[in-house]
Parts: C-alpha cells; sequence; structure tokens
C-alpha cells in the first residue's frame, strides 16, 4: 500500500502536469480516461478503500487536488470512487474481488446512477426503474435522464423498484448496471460545461440482473449505511474548485492588489473559510460510516459550505482577474460553471438544505384530547 505522501506527490503531479494542460479540452467534450488510469496507478482511485486503510481524508484530497486542475475530472473521480465504495461494502464477492481490483488500480471504469435513487428517497422524485422478478434474479426496465462515467464496456451502480404483481412496490434493489450491450445509452444535451464527463441517457427493456450483480437487496439499508461517506466523498470536488479559484486570484495580486482590495471575498478571507472547511471535513472523515442523525447533518452543512464558498471564490476570481478571466480558455470563468456544477450535482444545495431542515425538524408530541 503507498503512502498518503506518495499517493498526494504523484496526484499533484499528474494535476500540475497532463491535467491541467488538458483541462480545457476535458470542459469541452474530452473523456480523459488516460488520465484517470494515470490517477489509478498512483492510488488515488482506491484510498478510501478498506483494502487500502479506508483513508477518506486521503482520497478527499486527491480529489481535491484533482478539482484544483479540472473540476470535471475531480467529479470522474467521485464518480469513480463511490463505484468503488458500491463493489466493496456490497458484500458480493462476485463484486468485491477481481473486478474490484481492476477498478480501484484504473484499469476498469465506473460510475453511479444514483441521483434519481438518492432524491426519491429523499421525497423530491419518483423512481424511474423498475424490476420484477424472474426466474435467477431481477428484469429492469425504465430510462435515466443522465449518467456520468460511463460508456460501452463500462458499468455503474444503479437502484429500481421492485414491482408486486398489482403495480406495488415491495423494496428496492441496488446492482451493478453493465453496458455490455443490453442497456441503450442515449446522447444528452450539450451543457454549459463538464462535457468531458460522459454523460449519457440510458434506456432499460427487462435488463436481467443476476444475483452476482447485485449490490444490496434490499436498498435502502445498505444506501443509508453508505449515504456519510458518499455525500462526504463528493465535498474534495468543492475544495478543488476553491483551491484553482485562490491560485487565480493569487496570481493577479501583484499587478492588481492596488485595485482589487476594493472588492469582496479577497484571498485572504476566502483562504480562512476554506482552511476552516477543509478540518472539518477531514475530522468527519474519521469516520464516513457514522449514521447517527447529528453526524449526517455535519456533513451535509459541510457539503453545502462547499457548495456555497465554490460559488463565491470562483465569481471573486473572475472579478480579481477581470477581462483575462473572462477568455474562453481562461480558467476563472471555466470554474465559474464548475461551481454551479458541484451546486446542482446531487445532492443539490437545495436538496442539502431540505435534508437538514428534515433530519433538524423536532417531532412533537401528538396532543391529547
Amino acid at each position: 500500500m503507498r503512502s498518503e505522501a506518495q499517493v498526494l506527490a504523484e496526484t499533484v503531479a499528474i494535476a500540475d502536469g497532463p491535467l491541467a494542460a488538458s483541462a480545457t479540452r476535458i470542459d469541452r467534450g474530452h473523456y480523459p480516461l488516460e488520465i484517470m488510469g494515470s490517477l489509478g496507478a498512483a492510488g488515488a482511485l482506491g484510498a478510501h478503500l478498506d483494502r487500502q486503510g479506508q483513508r477518506f481524508g486521503l482520497a478527499i484530497a486527491a480529489m481535491e487536488a484533482a478539482g484544483r486542475a479540472c473540476g470535471a475530472t475531480a467529479f470522474l473521480v467521485w464518480c469513480h470512487d463511490v463505484c468503488g465504495l458500491y463493489l466493496e461494502q456490497s458484500g458480493n464477492p462476485a463484486l468485491a474481488g477481481t473486478l474490484l481490483d481492476g477498478h480501484a488500480a484504473g484499469q476498469t471504469f465506473g460510475g453511479t446512477a444514483l441521483s434519481n435513487p438518492m432524491k426519491t428517497f429523499a421525497g423530491i422524485e419518483s423512481m424511474l426503474l423498475r424490476a420484477r422478478p424472474v426466474p435467477g434474479g431481477y428484469a429492469v426496465s425504465g430510462q435515466l435522464p443522465w449518467v456520468s462515467h460511463i460508456g460501452p464496456g463500462q458499468y455503474c451502480g444503479a437502484v429500481a423498484a421492485v414491482e408486486r404483481p398489482d403495480g406495488t412496490v415491495s423494496h428496492e434493489i441496488m446492482f451493478l448496471l453493465r453496458f455490455d450491450g443490453r442497456a441503450e445509452l442515449r446522447p444528452c444535451p450539450e451543457f454549459s460545461g463538464m462535457e468531458g464527463t460522459s454523460t449519457w441517457g440510458i434506456r432499460l427493456k427487462d435488463y436481467v440482473v443476476d444475483h452476482d450483480d447485485l449490490i444490496a437487496d434490499p436498498a435502502r439499508p445498505f444506501i443509508a449505511r453508505i449515504r456519510a461517506a458518499f455525500i462526504q466523498l463528493q465535498i474534495g470536488m468543492g475544495l478543488g474548485v476553491v483551491r484553482g479559484s485562490l491560485d487565480s486570484m493569487q496570481e493577479v495580486e501583484e499587478t492588481l492588489g492596488h485595485v482589487n482590495q476594493f472588492l469582496e471575498d479577497r484571498p485572504g478571507p476566502i483562504e480562512a473559510e476554506y482552511a476552516e472547511l477543509r478540518g472539518r471535513v477531514m475530522r468527519l472523515a474519521e469516520t464516513p460510516f457514522e449514521t447517527a442523525s447529528d453526524y449526517l447533518i455535519d456533513v451535509l452543512d459541510a457539503r453545502a459550505q462547499a457548495a456555497e464558498l465554490s460559488l463565491r471564490a470562483s465569481q471573486s476570481a473572475l472579478l480579481h482577474q477581470g477581462a483575462r478571466g473572462y477568455q474562453i480558455a481562461a480558467a476563472p470563468q471555466r470554474r465559474i460553471r464548475e461551481a454551479h456544477f458541484v451546486a446542482i450535482v446531487t445532492p443539490a444545495l437545495k436538496h442539502l438544505r431540505w435534508e437538514m431542515a428534515r433530519l433538524s425538524r423536532e417531532t412533537l408530541p401528538e396532543a391529547r384530547p
């Protein structure tokens, strides 16, 4: 097992070198599997796994290092990390053995299709994939509008509601969805950025899931157990965008500091907020599978703070740089779009606040006559 210093040093070298050089191309549509493979070889895609010491803090730091250069790649790292989490925590030998070894090493690639299920479990949406029992497993049908870090020969974790013969739902299953020709991949509309994340719509028609590809049956207890880990890993994206925005501010401090001093959200205060948030996140990462409500609220709050700080820091970086930061290939304007993504990707900022309100709501005793 590589040391933390080795993993971070190699990750930073990749981020500062080939990743930084490719960031604009990735933003416009290049899917950087070659860079993801390098990150896997460096140990950046498996540090959070039990087999590599369950070093969640290191996994978040590696994602942050990638996000400092390219927010889209940091998102891919998160997709890949949580897919590895599903495989390992499934306890299914067919998923947690050779497949997981290749996944953690960046030799195979897979993402996550849990946006709709997470919103469904929060009462925001309805489940879009439906399953029915068949001999040896389940047959799944339905459509999802966008799933990232997938492509032919790849895979992702997905959830479907299991229907009884009368159409009511008995429970949910979580499974590994393989893009081996049985699932249809549909192009998505063009987004304003993050185009290099290989995001597709998917359509399933009686896609058969056998027991070797089951991650959890039922799914809800499994998702409750990994939810905090799922959310806190994502914070690495926001930290990376903030750190990169600070870099852009400092780039022009010597030449424009005399006028930039009149802007709000100057580098010093942003740096202090970033350091406080990062410290909180690293403490939370010490117990990633804690399920207590107070702990989950803290994780949700840290994730929300990462989104809010990303928005403020990226806007301030563009204002600090002025016209040079507004050029199409300039990092500050790209980071504004990356920050918006941090704030809208599931769980979105509004979703986070919804969940914190729900968990914080006091249960009042029923009134007695």
